[in-house]
């Protein structure tokens, strides 16, 4: 067996130090915020590494909605599953065909569109919260689902399409010309030769844009309103409304919100790493 070297030692070192001052500052907020989630409210601020008396009851009184800030808790995590999936599925049909439609097509005019796609980064979202919020007002749609995941997909498709444009590119062309001589009509070249080859770029950016609208906070606050309307977050945000925040229950809620997004990066994290860096270098 070779041994390994002095160079490699240093170097696996190096990479130790700095990887675990990072994974310490990255886990020690989610064990505080553990931490508050199994204390009783009394020991909430106590200082410890450890609560005296752990509990779970903060969880039982989320999960039955026994506070009045969390009455409905239900139906808002509902929203939230709704908007980020519906954002999700809108956001990867459209990127996908146009990106299929400017990439595999060559449809006239699909340079100008990639260069807008672009251009919309180089204003920050958060500019454009207002001009959003009036154009939802102009369609009647405040107040709406709608809203905000038609927002969502705004913010979302440009930089989806870049992706899935320039992944698109690294695909053989050979393989259309081969369907094509076979007979394949455009959906069918679309459906059963595209959608396969790019399904780990399709599962990225999907996931992308589901994490984008599961977090979204300011266009949820401005868009919607009524308490049965509002996704989580909002609602996470009215605990600090009161006088005598139960931030014991807050950090339960928040903790138990942060689980769904934790467990569908897990479970596509080679898609993503590989999906959203397949366009990164032109080949």
């Amino acid at each position: 067996m070779k041994l390994p070297t002095l160079r490699e030692i240093g170097t696996e070192a190096k990479l130790l130090l700095i990887g675990i001052p990072v994974l310490i500052w990255t886990m020690v907020p989610i064990y505080h915020m553990f931490l508050f989630a199994i204390s009783p409210k009394e020991d909430a601020f106590s200082g410890k590494l450890w609560p005296a008396h752990p509990t779970l009851n903060n969880f039982k009184i989320v999960f039955y909605q026994e506070h009045y800030f969390l009455r409905d808790f239900w139906i808002q995590f509902f929203n939230s599953v709704v908007i980020a999936l519906s954002a999700g599925a809108l956001t990867l049909i459209i990127a996908t065909a146009a990106a299929f439609s400017i990439s595999r097509l060559r449809v006239p005019g699909g340079r100008w569109v990639m260069n807008l796609a672009l251009f919309t980064y180089f204003i920050p979202a958060a500019f454009l919260a207002v001009p959003m919020y009036r154009t939802m007002g102009n369609y009647g749609l405040l107040n709406n689902h709608w809203s905000l995941i038609l927002a969502m997909v705004t913010i979302a498709s440009p930089y989806a399409i870049w992706v899935l444009k320039q992944a698109s590119d690294k695909l053989p062309v050979e393989l259309d010309e081969a369907a094509t001589m076979d007979g394949a009509t455009t959906l069918q070249l679309f459906r059963l030769v595209y959608v396969p080859l790019m399904m780990p770029s399709l599962v990225a950016i999907g996931t992308y844009a589901i994490l984008l609208a599961w977090n979204e906070y300011l266009y949820a606050f401005l868009l919607l309103s009524k308490d049965t309307e509002i996704t989580l977050p909002v609602a996470l945000g009215n605990f600090l409304a009161a006088d005598d925040s139960p931030w014991e229950l807050l950090m339960t809620t928040g903790f138990i919100y942060a689980l769904p997004p934790a467990a569908i990066y897990y479970a596509f994290k080679r898609y993503m790493v590989g999906g959203l860096t397949a366009g990164a270098v032109k080949s």
